[in-house]
């Protein structure tokens, strides 16, 4: 019988690493580099792991990587479902040394499988409700990352579909899941109606980087940076852990970035 089957306890993890002494040398594409205060970045992600632990999940922290400044980002080493651990090819030449070590311990829970060179892909620019999948091409990811990735998770019963994004470095700067059903989206970044029948949520005007949440399956871990959209959201009965991120946004990071959750066998009734 599978690890995931009746006869096992599933409880969901979420992958993270802390925030490296050399943060302040992170990749930006969007943003204009300004002084990262290196403290306060690792006293917010500590709180952030407070919060996915506030939200039901058990927290498996990597080691430190001092010579990686964006290894906090570990989401986009990384695209995980259910049945494989797709080790990603990151856009940035910079972040590549990154992956080794996240999918070493995912192999642990899952079988891996490879973006192979010369394709591109990032786990941000990676959106999964159910069994449909979003890629972003973004400066990011390409084409032929997409190709690999569908080809990748198809013999599992996804469906993968390549989305344009604009104005922001990955798909999930642009839109993310925040409940059943239920996106939240920055719409000049993305076209809604790719999503089909899912329920889109605009952000608020004057808060355009809000697009971004980490649904958990209970609550929403939300950046305390967007009042006004967290107040749209409260509205639509959606239930928030708001945490303080401005300094890990420094680095073009967000509350998805930080984390890779996965579901995996617990204790045995």
């Amino acid at each position: 019988m599978s690890d995931y089957g009746c006869m096992v306890q599933r409880d969901q993890l979420a992958l993270t690493r802390p925030v490296s002494p050399s943060f302040d040398r992170c990749e930006l594409t969007h943003l204009e580099r300004q002084p990262i205060d290196a403290d306060r970045a690792r006293r917010q992600h500590e709180a952030y792991e407070a919060a996915l632990r506030a939200c039901g999940l058990t927290v498996h922290r990597l080691p430190e990587a001092p010579d990686l400044p964006d290894a906090v980002f570990v989401e986009d080493a990384a695209v995980v479902v259910d049945e494989v651990a797709v080790a990603t090819r990151p856009g940035a030449a910079s972040r590549r040394d990154e992956v080794a070590s996240v999918m070493a311990a995912l192999a642990r829970w899952r079988r891996v499988v490879r973006i192979e060179a010369p394709a591109t892909l990032d786990g941000g620019d990676v959106l999964r409700v159910g069994r449909r999948v979003w890629v972003g091409r973004s400066s990011r990811s390409d084409a032929r990352g997409i190709e690999q990735l569908a080809a990748a998770l198809a013999p599992h019963g996804y469906e993968v579909r390549a989305i344009d994004v604009r104005g922001c470095l990955h798909l999930k700067s642009a839109v993310t899941a925040v409940g059943e059903g239920m996106l939240l989206a920055n719409t000049a970044w993305i076209d809604p109606a790719a999503f089909g029948d899912l329920e889109v949520v605009e952000v608020d005007p004057a808060e355009p980087a809000a697009a971004n949440a980490l649904w958990t399956g209970s609550r929403v871990i939300y950046a305390a940076a967007y009042p006004r959209t967290a107040d749209r959201l409260a509205a639509r009965h959606v239930s928030l852990e708001v945490v303080e991120v401005d300094e890990l946004a420094k680095a073009e990071g967000a509350v998805t970035c930080c984390s890779i959750l996965l579901v995996v066998p617990g204790t045995a009734r």
